[in-house]
């Protein structure tokens, strides 16, 4: 299916975590350009409400199409006011797209949760977040959740004594880590969702892989294409770009996926 063939999105709802800047931003942009209800996801509400006013100046975005929102990823609390504030509001969601990331820091750094950073705010919030938005994603069988992973994933293993690498910190393994579970959650099957490697793309993340890369509007349109409820998804399935791909094998193990839960449960605070 060609960037041509996709469907117009007009009733649908999405939430794009990280959607101030680069993929995140862009993909906001194709999705609100096809119709969309976009919730605009920013550390802060005044930059949330930043790049909504960007999308509609420069882009000529339908204001009503924008909704933003804000949570700030280093502190588990304000991910789940986030959550709570969108299940009170939009019941229904459609689309979840857990983008927002960073590079892990030069030095070993926790956040206030007791959580190495890039962990938490790679993979952690997201799996709280989606979690905790489980109920409007399941009130529709088409609700879907689109991981914006890495190709890195491949290089990576779940630290599981010690996740949050303080015996030995890389901060390549460590962003690779995060990258590794956001990927291997994708497997979950509570809620159906696929990850998906964008390329590299001119991001703040771009040193972590190399020199030069493609447009985050490119790159963001591999991740808008697997928001589309017309293309097709295997819950689970991984895509690098366009094509869908074998992930790392951990991604596709039973044991590790519930292994993966069971760390994330106790990480971020939730019971049985």
């Amino acid at each position: 299916m060609s960037d041509q063939d996709l469907s117009p999105l007009p009733g649908r709802t999405a939430l794009v975590t990280g959607a101030t800047t680069g993929i995140g931003l862009e993909t906001a942009r194709q999705l609100a350009e096809r119709g969309a209800t976009v919730l605009l996801h920013g550390r802060t509400a005044e930059e949330a409400r930043a790049a909504a006013d960007r999308l509609i100046a420069m882009a000529g975005i339908d204001a009503a199409r924008l909704r933003p929102v804000a949570a700030d990823f280093t502190h588990l609390d304000e991910v789940e006011s986030l959550a709570n504030q969108v299940v009170a509001q939009h019941p229904h969601l459609d689309v979840l797209v857990n983008n927002a990331g960073i590079a892990a820091p030069e030095r070993h750094t926790v956040t206030a949760d007791g959580n190495e950073i890039a962990f938490q705010v790679n993979f952690l919030a997201h799996y709280l977040l989606t979690c905790l938005l489980e109920p409007a994603l399941t009130s529709d069988p088409g609700g879907r959740v689109v991981n914006v992973s890495s190709s890195l994933h491949r290089t990576a293993n779940i630290q599981w004594s010690d996740p949050h690498r303080a015996r030995r910190y890389s901060r390549l393994a460590a962003y690779a880590q995060s990258q590794l579970a956001l990927t291997v959650f994708a497997a979950d099957p509570r809620v159906t969702a696929v990850s998906v490697h964008p390329g590299v793309c001119d991001t703040a993340l771009m040193p972590l892989y190399a020199h030069e890369g493609v447009t985050p509007a490119e790159g963001a349109t591999h991740v808008a294409r697997l928001c589309d409820p017309a293309v097709e998804i295997v819950n689970g399935a991984y895509y690098d770009r366009a094509e869908r791909v074998t992930p790392a094998p951990a991604a596709t193990e039973d044991r590790t996926i519930r292994r993966l839960n069971r760390l994330a449960d106790l990480l971020v605070g939730r019971t049985a």
